[in-house]
């Protein structure tokens, strides 16, 4: 047993001192205040005074390149940088090579996982053109849903096929989750930039192509299906002001039909940082205006918008050269996106819970995750514990991703990430990892 005690506990939208028991995976007890406690078997017990003890950020949606990509990452070394930055679990994309668009291949993905994984895991299926049949042998208590490119975006998994898009809306009983940008707009926006600047389109043009028409345009007709078929939506980065009128709050999420995600370069960043950081922020859909980003900022304070994410997606830093019709679009976050939201707070623009509630309760709320999410006894132990008052500045390093870069490099944040629990393991010990550990398959409830 484990006893995390003293800890300021963050967690179901309050704050205060207690202590967690932790019994082999899952934990036993939460105690609030100083009250003596008696446990009367053997246990470790750990002083958290001044610290902040959080449920394991979910991360619904990363790209870890394994299988065929792994020279920009691969399962091993991306989850172990998110445990080092208290993601202790996540989601999966299909565009790898081989794409995981069949039972078999989705299934490899685990296979791979079980072995190297450090945090839990589950993995989307891919919707293409043609595989509506594959999609149906889905067993929902194990695959959390499918994801649907409708923009073309890395990997090339464009779905444009008006009756699959039909089929998949209204056949599909699983969660759907989209990539929203329309392509046409895109490639006539490319065309008036090449007419107008010729082949080098410097990336500060990225956000006048790949534009908030174009992903409202793209999302408001994923609404307008999961409207008409009654499906569960969820639109994945969002990034303009104008798609946050297709969303609402007027309901708890568990009774949402249709709901949305923002990642954390979208509320960190805005359009004056190209001039600084170039094709590192390079990302579809694009980081776009200020404005853009304060609405996307009201919108997850008001509940619009329902989590928070990275859409981690490393790239070898020689894949991000180029124009803006060249580099590579996608970046690394997953050990730094904690310590961002919490930078952010701390600003005063999110309050604790809200970060909590965002990167933690509500993706296990609306995929369904069994038992986990929040502190709670009879819960999986997947806890982190952060230093508020540690600053620190990324360097390469410190930079965990195996394509050693990160977009905060030279950036400094107050707050750190000391240890992590999976499973009730202390996988991530002040900088150190246990390299016997691994993570579970996420299960869903039915």
């Amino acid at each position: 047993m484990q006893l995390i005690k003293n800890a300021t506990i963050v967690n179901e939208g309050r704050t205060f001192i207690g202590s967690v028991l932790i019994d082999g995976e899952q934990i036993k007890a939460v105690y609030e205040g100083n009250q003596p406690i008696e446990v009367k078997e053997p246990f470790i017990e750990i002083d958290a005074a001044g610290l902040l003890l959080l449920p394991g950020v979910i991360d619904d949606q990363v790209h870890f390149r394994d299988p065929g990509l792994t020279h920009k990452g691969d399962i091993y070394t991306e989850s172990k940088a998110a445990v080092a930055g208290g993601v202790t679990s996540y989601f999966e994309m299909p565009n790898t090579k081989p794409q995981a668009t069949t039972i078999d291949l989705l299934e490899d993905k685990y296979n791979l996982a079980s072995g190297k994984s450090f945090a839990n895991y589950s993995f989307l299926m891919g919707v293409t053109n043609d595989n509506i049949e594959e999609l149906k042998k889905i067993n929902t208590r194990n695959v959390a849903g499918v994801k649907m490119f409708m923009g073309s975006s890395t990997g090339n998994m464009l779905v444009d096929n008006q009756n699959t898009l039909n089929r998949v809306f209204s056949e599909i009983p699983l969660l759907i989750v989209t990539h929203c940008e329309d392509e046409a707009t895109i490639q006539s926006n490319i065309q008036h930039y090449k007419a107008l600047l010729g082949e080098d389109i410097p990336v500060k043009y990225h956000p006048l192509i790949r534009t908030a028409e174009a992903c409202y345009k793209s999302s408001s007709f994923a609404v307008e299906l999961a409207k008409k078929y009654n499906s569960r939506l969820h639109v994945f980065h969002l990034s303009s002001a104008l798609e946050m009128s297709l969303f609402s709050s007027d309901k708890p999420l568990r009774e949402k039909r249709i709901t949305a995600e923002v990642c954390v370069h979208h509320l960190w960043f805005s359009d004056t940082d190209y001039a600084k950081y170039g094709n590192r922020i390079k990302w579809n859909p694009a980081i776009k205006s200020e404005s853009d980003r304060l609405a996307l900022i009201e919108a997850v304070n008001s509940n619009i918008i329902d989590v928070v994410a990275t859409d981690h997606a490393p790239h070898l830093l020689t894949e991000k050269e180029g124009s803006c019709l060249v580099a590579a679009s996608g970046g690394p976050l997953v050990q730094h996106s904690l310590v961002a939201m919490l930078q952010l707070a701390k600003r005063g623009i999110f309050t604790l819970e809200k970060v909590v509630e965002k990167m933690c309760h509500a993706p296990a709320d609306l995929f369904r995750i069994e038992k986990r999410g929040f502190i709670r006894p009879g819960y999986f132990a997947d806890l982190v514990l952060v230093d508020p008052n540690k600053p620190w500045t990324v360097t390469p390093e410190n930079i965990l991703y195996k394509c050693g870069w990160s977009p905060f490099e030279g950036t400094t944040f107050d707050s750190a990430v000391l240890k992590t629990w999976v499973n009730g393991n202390l996988v991530f010990d002040n900088g150190k990892f246990d390299e016997a550990v691994r993570g579970q398959r996420l299960l869903f409830e039915v």
